[in-house]
């Protein structure tokens, strides 16, 4: 039995001197271990410790400045993952796990999923429904929390020491984008860039691709599955008598749809979360899981609540709560078609009378998402004023007039050829707001070209009601201004 609190003791000695070198170490233990006990104790005190562990077997301090701004925006899903996912395709099928039996296996398998899952069924992963997930999903979960976590950096607001619990982790394409926002991928690869504490809990199948899939990551990745609901989890976390230390990042990704109270669980969570932590939500663009992910928003922080909205639905209005549709997502660029995708679309035979090849390639990357905090921060600490703006709220009183309002954008184009049409919102709305673009100019022209989330000014916007839709329209013209005040 190794001493570790001497191990500890001599790690805290020279980490402000040298590297930690396991071979010194064990001169200073009594009875000498071998220098590779010392490694493994090492690498499992080192994140209390704060250190990461060098390709060369020594371990230093991990900086301390905040994660940097990545400007994610990834082309592809990593070749080293995709080999991963097909190493367990040919371990449960053989090399040509895409044709024939289990070709069709699995084929049949996520369109059941895809069926399920827009029918409001409950979905059961056993290891083909799993593995099939994986095919279908792993790519644009993968890059679709990057962008989320881009809006937490940008403000320095990720530390380099972090600890993550990663609700219903799935098959681990949340969990291996994280990984490569902080760590980098290929070349660019910087395996001390970070050290992190991660936590998934899976209760399904799909917790034996997760296990695998991380055994791709970087040594100061260090993760624990928990094979349990997270509603065990957190029962178990509430019963114990020393409870772990406060997460920095809680990731619910693409899941909470699936909860039978995921308001329950999302408040829960916060106990667990630090002062400065994050509760990063995910779900898919659809209009049931976007506008689900909306309502569950609007739950834990409502005006009574100490949970603040860092992005992307921010309330302008102090003591306002919205009320309309809440159907908001985020579209990024499409992501090249990974090879097992290709590989599964490939092997269907044409005269089988199987579902079309495209219904098993996603290379779309749209998403709904709710970054929340209870320290108070927003992305953008801009809010409106009665003196210069309009609440939403009031639009009923408006109509027919040219107004000035301040709003975000919480929509690309909505159009389908017509005029530009953007959904927007600012805290207080209690039906659609729909900005169109009639006719641009140099004045108006950042309602187009303002990203998802910004926040814009308007002055003398003409407000209407569109009965057919059932929403007000916001007509910008050439006597319109638009202003990105905040996130362009």
């Amino acid at each position: 039995m190794i001493d570790r609190q001497s191990v500890r003791d001599n790690a805290k000695y020279l980490q402000s001197v040298r590297p930690i070198d396991p071979e010194e170490i064990c001169e200073y233990i009594d009875g000498q271990p071998h220098p590779a006990v010392v490694k493994q104790t090492l690498r499992e005190e080192a994140f209390d410790l704060g250190l990461v562990e060098q390709e060369d077997g020594t371990f230093v301090p991990v900086e301390e400045e905040p994660v940097d701004y990545r400007r994610w925006n990834p082309e592809a899903f990593p070749e080293a993952y995709s080999f991963a996912l097909e190493d367990q395709l040919v371990k449960r099928y053989g090399a040509n796990w895409h044709r024939g039996e289990s070709g069709r296996e699995l084929r049949e398998r996520i369109t059941q999923l895809k069926e399920d899952y827009f029918g409001g069924a409950d979905v059961e992963y056993d290891e083909t429904a799993a593995l099939g997930y994986a095919i279908y999903h792993l790519p644009d979960y993968y890059a679709a929390i990057g962008y989320v976590l881009d809006l937490l950096t940008e403000r320095g607001l990720l530390d380099r020491t972090l600890r993550v619990l990663d609700v219903g982790a799935g098959s681990g394409g949340p969990a291996l984008g994280f990984h490569d926002y902080l760590f980098g991928s290929g070349e660019r690869a910087d395996p001390t860039a970070a050290l992190v504490d991660y936590h998934a809990v899976e209760p399904s199948a799909s917790a034996d691709v997760l296990d695998s899939m991380l055994g791709e990551t970087t040594r100061n990745f260090h993760t624990t599955i928990h094979r349990s609901t997270i509603e065990a989890y957190l029962d178990d976390q509430e019963a114990d008598d020393e409870p772990a230390e406060a997460f920095d990042l809680i990731c619910f990704g693409n899941v909470l749809s699936e909860l039978d109270d995921p308001v329950a669980v999302v408040d829960a969570a916060f106990d667990l979360l630090a002062d400065d932590g994050t509760v990063l939500a995910l779900e898919p663009a659809d209009l049931d899981t976007a506008t689900g992910l909306r309502a569950i928003e609007r739950a834990v922080a409502s005006p009574e609540s100490d949970v603040t909205i860092y992005a992307p639905t921010l309330r302008l209005w102090d003591g306002q709560a919205p009320d309309d549709r809440g159907w908001s997502f985020d579209v990024r660029d499409d992501i090249a078609e990974p090879p097992f995708q290709h590989r599964l679309a490939e092997g269907q035979s044409t005269d089988e009378g199987e579902t079309d090849s495209g219904a098993f390639v996603n290379v779309d990357v749209q998403f709904a998402y709710s970054l929340l905090r209870t320290d108070g921060e927003r992305r953008f600490p801009v809010r409106a004023n009665r003196k210069r703006h309009a609440p939403l709220s009031t639009m009923d009183d408006h109509v027919t007039d040219r107004i000035n309002l301040l709003a975000v954008k919480l929509s690309h184009n909505l159009s389908e050829g017509d005029n530009p049409l953007f959904l927007v919102g600012d805290g207080s709305q209690q039906v659609d707001h729909y900005a169109v673009l009639t006719r641009e100019s140099g004045l108006n022209r950042d309602l187009a070209a303002a990203p998802y989330g910004a926040v814009l000014e308007f002055e003398n916007v003409l407000a209407l009601w569109n009965d057919d839709e059932g929403a007000y329209n916001l007509v910008v013209d050439a006597e319109t201004v638009v202003d990105a005040v905040a996130g362009y």
